[in-house]
Parts: C-alpha cells; sequence; structure tokens
C-alpha cells in the first residue's frame, strides 16, 4: 500500500452567464457560457494498492460507488489503460451537491489528473479531456485548468482571462435536478449567440432563471435578498448563487449578514486552476 498524504485540489466553478441557443436532434442543449475556476472547492488524496479494486472514502450520502464521479474516472482510466493496480479515494467533500459549482465533475477531473501523473499513464491533457466529456459535458473544463468560454454542450473551450473578483454565493438549502429545468417546457431555447464583448459589457444572462425561480420559491427568495447588495445570479442550473464585488472584504460583509436558513461563502475567480499548480508541484517536487 501507498500512501499519498498531500491533497489535491478540485476547484469548483460558476457560470458568469448561461444562455441555450438551440438544442441538438440527440436532444441535447447548446449552450453559450463562461466558466469561471473558483479558489474554493473540495480536496482528494489518494491511497494505491496491488489489488485492481477502485474504493472511496467520504462517500455522499445516496451515491452508490457505481454513480459515484470520482469511481468511474478512475475506473475508466484504469480500463483505458490497462492498470493493474488499484485506488482508494479519499474525498473532502465541501461543494454542495446540486448547486451549480459543478463539485462532480471537478472531482471527476481531479482524479484523472492526479491518476494520470501517478499511473505513469502518459495521457495528454486533450486525452484527458476526451476521457473526462464521456462523464460529464462540465469535466474537461476543469481538466484544462482555465477559466473559459464554452460552446457546444460546454466542451467547445475558449480560454479567457478575467478579473480575478471576489464572490459571495449563496447555497439556499435545497438541490436543484438539472434535467428537470433542461426539460421545463417554458425554457428558453433559442436565445441569440453573443460574443465576449458582449458578456464584457453586461449584455448577458441565465435563461434557466425564471424555470428555476418559479419552481424553487426557496432560491428565488435567496436572489431577492442578495439583490439587496449587488446584481445576483444564478450558477448553471443552480441552486447556488452569487454575486460579484470588487474586494474580499465587501463579499464577506454579505455572507456576514445571511439569513439563517441560507449558508454561503467567500470565493475569488481563478484564470488558473490549483489542480495545474498542485501537479507541477509533484513533478518538481517542490
Amino acid at each position: 500500500m501507498v500512501v499519498k498524504d498531500a491533497p489535491w485540489p478540485a476547484p469548483a466553478k460558476l457560470n458568469r452567464f448561461l444562455h441555450i441557443v438551440g438544442r441538438r436532434h440527440d436532444g441535447y442543449h447548446l449552450l453559450q457560457t463562461l466558466f469561471h475556476l473558483l479558489d474554493y472547492g473540495d480536496e482528494l488524496k489518494f491511497v494505491f494498492h496491488d489489488d485492481a479494486d477502485i474504493q472511496r472514502r467520504g462517500a455522499m450520502s445516496g451515491v452508490s460507488a457505481d454513480d459515484d464521479l470520482t469511481v468511474r474516472a478512475a475506473r475508466l482510466l484504469q480500463t483505458t489503460c490497462g492498470i493493474a493496480t488499484g485506488v482508494t479515494i479519499h474525498l473532502d467533500k465541501r461543494t454542495p451537491m446540486g448547486g451549480g459549482l459543478g463539485g462532480g465533475s471537478s472531482d471527476a477531473a481531479t482524479v484523472l489528473v492526479a491518476l494520470n501523473h501517478y499511473w505513469r499513464t502518459g495521457l495528454s491533457t486533450e486525452q484527458l479531456a476526451e476521457l473526462g466529456l464521456r462523464l460529464g459535458a462540465d469535466v474537461p473544463v476543469f481538466i484544462q485548468g482555465r477559466t473559459a468560454w464554452a460552446e457546444g454542450i460546454g466542451e467547445i473551450l475558449t480560454p479567457v482571462e478575467l478579473e480575478e473578483t471576489w464572490f459571495a454565493v449563496l447555497v439556499p438549502n435545497c438541490q436543484v435536478a438539472t434535467g428537470s429545468i433542461f426539460n421545463d417546457p417554458k425554457l428558453t431555447r433559442d436565445s441569440e449567440p453573443i460574443t465576449i464583448s458582449d458578456f464584457i459589457a453586461g449584455r448577458s444572462g441565465n435563461d434557466c432563471e425564471g424555470v428555476v425561480y418559479r419552481r424553487y420559491p426557496v432560491i428565488a427568495a435567496a436572489a431577492q435578498w442578495l439583490s439587496g447588495f449587488a446584481q445576483a445570479r444564478l450558477t448553471g442550473t443552480g441552486a447556488c448563487l452569487f454575486a460579484a464585488f470588487p474586494e474580499r472584504s465587501a463579499a464577506q460583509r454579505v455572507i456576514a449578514q445571511l439569513p439563517a436558513e441560507i449558508s454561503g461563502f467567500v470565493a475569488q475567480g481563478l484564470n488558473h486552476s490549483p489542480l495545474w499548480t498542485r501537479l507541477q508541484r509533484e513533478i518538481t517536487g517542490r
């Protein structure tokens, strides 16, 4: 048994906007969005053993091993590359489930990047991203490790550099079923495509907000409360909400005033993922 004690980060993300511009013949929605990485997220550790079992510790309530994206990611890489050894994945979960912060996708990406290094499989970033896409449309952006403009179903990525602003992130006490939102007949599916310049100029929104607020009054109430401080925006299909602030102290003041029924945290937006910083430390030994 080989224990790797140093944790690997799995950063969360915000969808700074989300437009649905069409639908493919297979039912998947065509999107435009901007994934902004955060300095907040989960952490994973790995314990390796001679048998081929993939195990997990710190499992999420109600999620079986076969459905756990960390387990699925490890098994996918193991099978693809013919790896004979196994691993136990220890997950320190901080991002809420069903929150729109990409926690599960980021966890899967960290598993692929870390095990690609430890198992010496030699896959390129592009090859890992292709594997990640089989696990979920959001996984490639975490593997690429850059804040990015995204199109297609979210897999066509263009890295962008944004101001690394501060966010107050609210976590209402509910989970949103993404599939039910995308299947809602009242969901807008024909938004006009925009450009990065349009986004910077403030000409963007989240097409899911109307449906989510109607179906989840607790999220609508939280959005209204946050709007008293700054523009409130839903990330993805929610349930989490965010507002941007120029300084950390301003975001902290908002979180300090949260109603008792809502939790939240302060995070800074990042252009480059701490996952790749961690990988470079592992490679260089620094």
